[in-house]
């Protein structure tokens, strides 16, 4: 019960704000040009801030830990792969491919894995570890994804897309700032307080902000056309993945902290950020918020059930 209760506190939120969101759009306080303004505001602003803040804040030199570090890099990579290998092979209408793929792997890996295990063990211990093997690899390939998946007919030939895709990984803000948080973290750079809280001020807005645009721009008579891969990117997000590698995981001799930042890893509902992205390079946003809108409501039962499953076995303290 008290997994359950633990599990509601940290899904229900989220849930709740993509609620407010649709209601002020509906009472007409917000509307789309607000919901537009305020996802490229996320996008190059908020999100950039949040996970440099996140990989700044953890001391790579002290802390690392390669043969943890490097399965989370194997296991994301091969989600990935997997995951658009088989949706370029079964999606019938190709346009959903981008959006399908990155709702199928992408994890809230920063935002509830650090609240997860702050929450059991009262310190963010392996979370930015784990961050550190996964969130690099979620952008990347969101960016090339998203392009060679693109709804744009500019983008037609390999050649333009092969192109654009480097490009659009250079200049996405998201990993501009992973990349500099990297090296933050390496030099152990210590930045000036009130510098500090001014990045503090803009990352602290990227969540509630994703997610009162989600909740705006969410169009449920849309969103149940799209059922069926909604269902199924979220069986994969939820319980699919986690399923395949947690077993792999235990047999590495992972446990408690490391443990569970995997689980956050592989079974936490999809992150707001990927309708950022969707919105923002032509995806199918409407694909997109209904697997964050599926992922987040069904996430308080699906981690219970991994985090009661862990507890059981004495996998985890």
């Amino acid at each position: 019960m008290d997994s359950f209760i633990f599990s509601l506190n940290a899904t229900v939120p989220v849930f709740a704000v993509m609620i407010i969101g649709n209601i002020l759009k509906r009472i007409g306080m917000i509307d789309d040009h607000f919901a537009s303004v305020a996802n490229k505001f996320v996008f190059k602003a908020c999100l950039p801030c949040l996970v440099f803040q996140d990989l700044a804040d953890t001391n790579i030199r002290e802390n690392f830990d390669t043969k943890y570090v490097g399965f989370c890099f194997i296991a994301t990579l091969i989600s990935i792969l997997s995951i658009w290998f088989l949706a370029k092979k079964l999606l019938k209408d190709k346009t959903m491919t981008g959006a399908f793929v990155q709702g199928a792997y992408r994890s809230s890996a920063a935002i509830l894995g650090i609240a997860f295990i702050q929450n059991i063990y009262g310190v963010s211990g392996m979370a930015p570890l784990m961050i550190i093997g996964s969130v690099p690899l979620y952008n990347i390939f969101a960016v090339i994804i998203l392009t060679f998946e693109s709804n744009n007919p500019s983008l037609s030939d390999n050649k333009s897309q092969i192109k654009t895709a480097c490009i659009n990984i250079l200049k996405n803000p998201i990993i501009i700032g992973i990349v500099l948080g990297l090296l933050a973290s390496f030099i152990n750079l210590q930045l000036p307080q009130m510098i500090d809280k001014t990045i503090n001020n803009i990352a602290v807005m990227a969540s509630p902000l994703a997610l009162i645009s989600i909740g705006a721009s969410f169009e449920g008579r849309k969103a149940l056309a799209k059922l069926k891969p909604t269902a199924i990117a979220s069986f994969l997000k939820l319980i699919g993945l986690a399923a395949l590698f947690l077993p792999l995981a235990v047999a590495c001799g992972f446990r408690d902290q490391k443990l569970i930042a995997i689980v956050i890893m592989l079974a936490s509902p999809c992150t707001p950020t990927a309708y950022i992205m969707a919105k923002n390079m032509d995806g199918d946003d409407v694909l997109a918020s209904s697997i964050i809108v599926t992922t987040t409501l069904l996430s308080s039962i699906t981690l219970t059930f991994w985090i009661f499953l862990m507890r059981f076995l004495e996998l985890i303290q």
